[in-house]
C-alpha cells in the first residue's frame, strides 16, 4: 500500500490530502529516508513524522486491507514508539 493511503486508512492523519501535504514538504520519513507518496509501505517498517517541535515514530504491524479503518482499530496496524 502506498505510504500516502495507508497514512489515511490507519488514521494517522484524517484526510489523505493532509498525507500528500506532509510527504509534498519531506516531514515523513520510512527507515530513515524523505519518501515520495508512490512508496510502498511493508510489515516491519518504521514510519516517522517530524513536525516543528517534535516528531511521531510508529512501526507497520500489518497492511490494511480496506480503505480505511475505525479509530479504535489503529493499535492492530501501527504502534507508537
Amino acid at each position: 500500500m502506498r505510504i500516502d493511503k495507508f497514512l489515511n486508512a490507519v488514521n494517522i492523519t484524517k484526510r489523505r490530502a493532509v498525507a500528500e501535504d506532509m510527504l509534498a514538504h519531506k516531514v515523513v520519513f520510512i527507515n530513515g529516508l524523505a519518501v515520495k507518496k508512490a512508496k510502498e509501505v511493508k510489515v516491519g517498517d518504521m514510519i516517522e513524522i517530524r513536525y516543528l517541535e517534535k516528531s511521531d515514530k510508529f512501526k507497520v504491524l500489518q497492511i490494511p486491507l480496506t480503505k480505511s479503518t475505525p479509530k479504535s482499530k489503529m493499535l492492530e496496524f501501527v504502534e507508537q514508539i
